[in-house]
């Protein structure tokens, strides 16, 4: 497992999570300076200094179920209201999505074009925010500099990583169905068509050398596939032409989408406990993240800019009956933490936590085990 790979998931997801919302707020017809204030609020949460410097320090992922919690935090950092089936249907479509990329990247290095067409995508919700536009310039900098130099080998343990973290899910999304992407049972399907990975050549053609390296025999084959060769690498500059279109807004052409669970995700609910509950360790660390994210404060509705509620779904009896219909091994409510008893860790915890300036103490801790939700309130 690489320590390497937090940073690449949360951005990608984060950056998923902001076209769905940016297509529901179009949907709904939300007025647009609601919505440019929603989206302004969640990447300016989102990509926050201490946030980002804690995220990009090597670290294991955390469960599904706790980083769901983080994204529940972060969707609600403005004045924007979401259910729990709408929030439940937001994650899903999150990570079936960056979870169809990954399994798509033509080079494990080309994860990272992901994540850069994600940031461009970002950009252009804040192009009129100098400010917030400087956020996420500086996250690309971070980016550049702590994957920049990772080896191939490096680069292919991450993506390992995160295909672990995202191989029980096959939720069954409307886009990917029509697109004939995805099967009936929730799994991808991959491509025998389209560019080779950059630097490498069509299949197709087996050559024989001799002791000396020298080419004696070539023999051709038949691959079954349609390829061609890459026309050219994609660009990992600031500003650059990235040529791999995984990561960009599938969003950008206004159509339903719509999620359903797979009988084999129904079957597999029962068998993934142990991926859902946060191991101690990761209980600790998300305990951390979470304080770093008390700046994501919910906003009260209040004055002349009332908040608002946005539906993922097209009525609210749809919303309702998904609600009811999910299964509850795969809902994501409260996370119950558990602090570890190891007491040179908890100091450790202690210590880095003193490093951040936390301006209001909580009311009141009545033990150590206090569940996560309630830890991000009393922040």
């Amino acid at each position: 497992m690489s320590v390497r790979t937090l940073p690449l998931l949360f951005l990608n997801l984060g950056g998923e999570m902001l076209y769905i919302l940016d297509q529901r707020l179009r949907a709904q017809n939300i007025p647009g300076d609601k919505a440019r204030k929603v989206l302004n609020d969640i990447i300016s949460t989102m990509f926050n200094r201490k946030f980002m410097e804690e995220l990009f320090k090597p670290q294991e992922l955390y469960s599904k179920k706790a980083l769901r919690t983080v994204y529940d935090r972060l969707a609600h950092a403005s004045i924007m209201r979401l259910n729990q089936a709408s929030m439940d249907k937001l994650y899903d479509l999150m990570t079936m999505a960056f979870k169809y990329q990954v399994l798509l990247c033509p080079r494990p290095r080309d994860v990272l074009l992901v994540t850069f067409n994600h940031l461009d995508a970002i950009r252009g919700f804040i192009q009129d925010s100098p400010t917030i536009l400087q956020q996420v310039d500086e996250t690309f900098r971070q980016l550049t500099e702590t994957y920049g130099r990772l080896s191939a080998g490096e680069f292919q343990m991450i993506r390992q990583t995160l295909l672990s973290f995202f191989q029980d899910l096959h939720i069954r999304v409307s886009i990917f169905l029509k697109d004939r992407v995805q099967n009936s049972n929730g799994r991808f399907v991959l491509p025998v068509s389209g560019p080779v990975p950059w630097g490498t050549e069509v299949p197709g053609l087996i050559r024989m050398f001799n002791r000396k390296g020298e080419e004696v025999r070539k023999a051709e084959f038949k691959h079954g596939g349609n390829y061609v060769a890459a026309p050219k690498e994609g660009s990992f500059e600031l500003y650059g032409d990235r040529v791999l279109k995984l990561g960009t807004n599938m969003y950008s052409v206004n159509r339903p989408v719509e999620t359903h669970m797979s009988g084999a995700s129904k079957n597999l609910a029962s068998q993934t406990q142990e991926s859902i509950a946060p191991n101690p360790l990761a209980k600790e660390e998300l305990n951390l993240l979470a304080r770093l994210m008390g700046g994501m404060e919910i906003k009260k509705p209040s004055g002349p800019e009332p908040g608002f509620r946005l539906n993922l779904f097209t009525t609210d009896e749809e919303e309702e009956q998904a609600a009811l219909t999910r299964p509850e091994e795969l809902s994501y409510e409260v996370i119950n933490i558990q602090a570890t008893q190891d007491q040179q860790r908890n100091e450790e915890l202690a210590q880095i936590m003193g490093e951040f300036e936390v301006m209001d103490q909580p009311r009141r801790i009545t033990s150590k085990g206090d569940d996560l939700l309630a830890m991000m309130d009393e922040l």
